[in-house]
């Protein structure tokens, strides 16, 4: 073989082998470890799970509490880029997510009403306790959904020794509206699961707003891990008088992120507002994305806005 030709072939294989090894090295880093740690309070086996990404750093812990009817898989809808668990996850944090008692993957409540939003806020406060053991430290960060902004910021306000800073994403600062919920369980149908998403003019999931393939892994996940029923011991806090506030925000020491959709059917911009001014730490924010709603970090036009925010806050 002609010598040029040889030293030419053989410095092709060695760049693509380069290319590969960094490729490879650039897969195994990206690569997300979820694990799932036992963990008991009060008799009941709760499902607790981190998601790390596996690149030998020190990660920052974070807490994630669910929603009211559907557990802790709202915050991994694992289509494209739309996992919010999984985009904490690569920007250096640890991120943990609880199912409170009776909830998704938790074990099961003879009691539906068992489960309310102090009783959850020490589901919380038995998770950050282990998190915070694990990794040698005094607080960490926490981060609520809906329902999970009044029992997150109820463990904060109870426990501020334990968080570092906080975040209430469309948070329900003040009662729903006075019903009677007499049924200790919910029962779960497709037409509430899709009801956190922005409809069209056919009532239909507006697929200019959220991927169809999104919203339908998110649904595909409500009947996959939480089925046809969910505890109602918070659904009966929430559904009170519109007078009656549901956050203790006045008691809440560590710094807050209220952030909330402009066209959230569960959340008033108004009463954000409201509840920030009572905030007492000066390094708390409140901020109110234009057009989005309740499940703005799905939604396509609002998502990256959305995470990018808190991803600030949170790194600050």
């Amino acid at each position: 073989m002609n010598m040029k030709l040889l030293r030419r072939a053989i410095l092709s294989f060695c760049a693509v082998f380069v290319s590969l090894l960094v490729f490879s090295g650039q897969g195994l880093a990206a690569q997300i470890i979820q694990e799932t740690v036992p963990l008991e309070r009060a008799g009941i086996q709760l499902h607790l799970e981190s998601y790390r990404l596996d690149d030998g750093k020190a990660k920052e812990p974070i807490l994630l509490m669910h929603g009211v009817t559907y557990s802790s898989h709202e915050f991994d809808v694992n289509y494209g880029d739309y996992s919010f668990a999984r985009f904490l996850a690569r920007h250096g944090f640890e991120v943990w997510l609880l199912d409170v008692a009776g909830f998704g993957q938790s074990q099961a409540v003879k009691d539906g009403f068992l489960p309310d939003s102090d009783y959850a806020a020490e589901d919380a406060a038995a998770a950050a306790s282990l998190i915070l053991k694990k990794h040698g430290l005094k607080s960490m960060d926490v981060l609520g959904w809906s329902w999970g902004t009044v029992t997150g910021s109820r463990f904060a306000a109870r426990h501020p020794e334990m968080v570092q800073k906080l975040v209430l994403y469309a948070p329900i600062v003040a009662g729903l509206g006075a019903q009677q919920v007499t049924k200790p369980f919910n029962e779960n149908t497709w037409l509430h699961a899709a009801g956190d998403f922005q409809t069209d003019k056919n009532h239909a999931i507006d697929a200019s707003i959220v991927e169809p393939a999104a919203a339908d892994t998110f649904l595909s996940n409500c009947w996959r891990y939480d089925q046809g029923s969910s505890p109602n011991g918070g659904r009966r806090d929430l559904m009170v008088s519109p007078q009656k506030r549901l956050l203790p925000t006045a008691d809440l020491k560590c710094p807050v992120l209220i952030i909330a959709g402009s066209k959230d059917p569960y959340v008033s911009p108004t009463l954000c507002r409201e509840a920030y001014q009572t905030l007492t730490n000066p390094d708390s924010q409140c901020v109110i994305i234009n057009g989005a709603a309740h499940a703005m970090m799905m939604e396509k036009p609002y998502y990256k806005e959305y995470r990018e925010k808190v991803l600030t806050f949170l790194q600050k």
